[in-house]
């Protein structure tokens, strides 16, 4: 089959790259990503991953401001596909586009649907308390991952699974789905089915707000907030003298206090709060503002000297 792709980097690269190691038997006829963008200090435009995989594979790449555009559509549908695959794209498209091939839009999402539509389903799926999660082909429809589920693909959640980790592994296994998915619909073996609206959750976007921590809740959920929150938005609390920081690993340290959830407690060399329920969190690696990463306790010798 021919196959137009849509993604944005990180999670859609190891997608493209497997598409284009397999065997021609789907074709990948053109790329769809946002347009480069200025980088690093100078601000110089730099090709992103994705396009640059395409032009060394040498296909087609379009780089639109919108895909609401006739120009956008008559572009995507001189490629000639027979089928479009998207990943982490993140822009809704236009019924021309979902209706333009022969066997729709499929996407890559990164959990196993109906539970956690929407943008952030990693993250959502981690602060939880999620046990699996897992990636799923759909058939794109106009409503927010609501279409058909070609078949879906899981993964356990570690303990101290982050975000960053369940990403890259979530990648790769939705990588090999798309390939199962696409040999399938190739040999008029494919089914689609219907999603359960009753066990539909939602994960819509995370802002930098997101990942403020919460003291008032318990210390368990504040260590699975961190997980989540890793590495974007990133968690963070601000100190008594008013200070950011950036929390980058946590967890339970005991109960039994009764201090005001967010107050620090004196636990000798580790860096610890009271959170609710009379729990206590310890925050094991940190970032203050203007300095490097650092383990709580050597924090916690700065702040007392």
């Amino acid at each position: 089959m021919r196959v137009v792709f849509l993604g944005s980097p990180p999670f859609a690269t190891p997608i493209l790259d497997r598409l284009l190691k397999k065997t021609p038997a789907h074709e990948v006829v053109g790329l769809v990503t946002p347009p480069d963008r200025p980088r690093g200090r100078g601000r110089a435009v730099v090709r992103s991953e994705l396009a640059a995989a395409a032009d060394e594979a040498g296909i087609p790449v379009i780089q639109p401001a919108s895909t609401k555009t006739d120009e956008f559509t008559n572009a995507l549908r001189a490629l000639e596909p027979d089928v479009l695959v998207v990943a982490s794209y993140g822009e809704i498209l236009r019924t021309p586009v979902l209706e333009m091939c022969e066997h729709g839009a499929l996407n890559v999402h990164g959990s196993l649907l109906p539970r956690w539509r929407g943008a952030s389903p990693i993250q959502r799926a981690i602060a939880a308390g999620d046990e699996v999660t897992g990636v799923s082909i759909q058939r794109m429809v106009l409503a927010l991952d609501a279409g058909d589920v070609i078949l879906s693909k899981e993964l356990p959640i570690g303990p101290e699974d982050t975000a960053a980790d369940l990403f890259d592994r979530l990648a790769e296994l939705g990588a090999d789905a798309i390939v199962e998915a696409l040999d399938a619909i190739a040999a008029g073996t494919a089914t689609y089915t219907p999603q359960n609206p009753e066990l539909v959750t939602l994960a819509p976007k995370l802002s930098k707000d997101d990942g403020q921590i919460d003291f008032e809740r318990p210390a368990d959920e504040i260590a699975r907030h961190v997980r989540a929150m890793t590495t974007w938005p990133g968690a963070r609390c601000t100190l008594e003298d008013g200070r950011d920081l950036v929390v980058l690993a946590a967890r339970v340290a005991g109960d039994g206090h009764d201090e005001a959830p967010g107050t620090r407690l004196d636990r000798g060399s580790a860096l610890v709060f009271a959170a609710a329920q009379g729990t206590a969190v310890e925050f094991t690696l940190v970032k203050p503002a203007g300095k490097g990463v650092m383990e709580g306790a050597a924090f916690l010798r700065g702040l007392r000297v």
